[in-house]
């Protein structure tokens, strides 16, 4: 089923919102592992390396996000476009940080658990993708916390709130175990404690990742 069926659908990836193609790579990953097949395993891997570049922005990306290679956006309109809208770039934005938050969490989400999976697996990813997902994590806790008005600079100064129950494993990866200060992350992850499921991609993570640096 998972050979035959599945792994034809997503195998290929998706050039919709970023939450897809991420949600597709952890499934293909994760099928990697229970097939032992290492060829899926490492197609779930070369399309982690394209998109999550392409989901978090980083200053140091330059005056633009990164695009997924071939997807067809070549220019600032096509991907102000793809990105909601959003023209004003700045580290720990999304790609749909200005749709909302819950399918952004969907996306933050599944790089945690391929970075998780990977590390299980004996290749630590890391340090290639780990500052995205601690700054995916802090800007979006930053302003799901609600303490602030948002800037009209930010998705026109209009957020969509409900980021879901998916802190724990990038918080317990990059804050417990590597060290980094993630006030934001922290206070968001610690007020929503114990984390249930959002009936879709996680479930029950205070339990398996909290405050567990192992």
């Amino acid at each position: 089923m998972l050979r035959n069926v599945y792994v034809p659908e997503i195998y290929n990836g998706s050039n919709s919102n970023g939450n897809w193609e991420l949600s597709m790579i952890e499934a293909l990953q994760g099928i990697g592992v229970f097939l032992a097949d290492g060829a899926i395993y490492d197609r779930a891997i070369s399309l982690f390396r394209n998109r999550v570049p392409a989901f978090v922005y980083l200053e140091s990306d330059g005056a633009l996000p990164r695009t997924k290679p071939g997807d067809g956006r070549d220019t600032r309109d096509e991907i102000i476009g793809y990105w909601q809208g959003q023209s004003t770039f700045v580290t720990g934005l999304t790609q749909e940080t200005c749709r909302d938050f819950t399918h952004t969490g969907y996306g933050i989400s599944a790089i945690s658990h391929v970075l998780e999976t990977s590390r299980i697996q004996g290749i630590d990813l890391y340090p290639e993708f780990g500052e995205r997902l601690r700054h995916a994590l802090g800007f979006q806790a930053r302003w799901e916390r609600n303490l602030e008005p948002v800037p009209s600079w930010l998705c026109k100064g209009t957020l969509h709130r409900g980021l879901g129950p998916i802190t724990e494993v990038g918080y317990n990866a990059m804050s417990n175990r590597l060290g980094y200060a993630m006030g934001n992350t922290q206070a968001l992850t610690e007020s929503r404690r114990p984390a249930g499921s959002n009936n879709l991609f996680v479930a029950w993570e205070t339990l398996t990742h909290a405050s567990n640096p192992a």
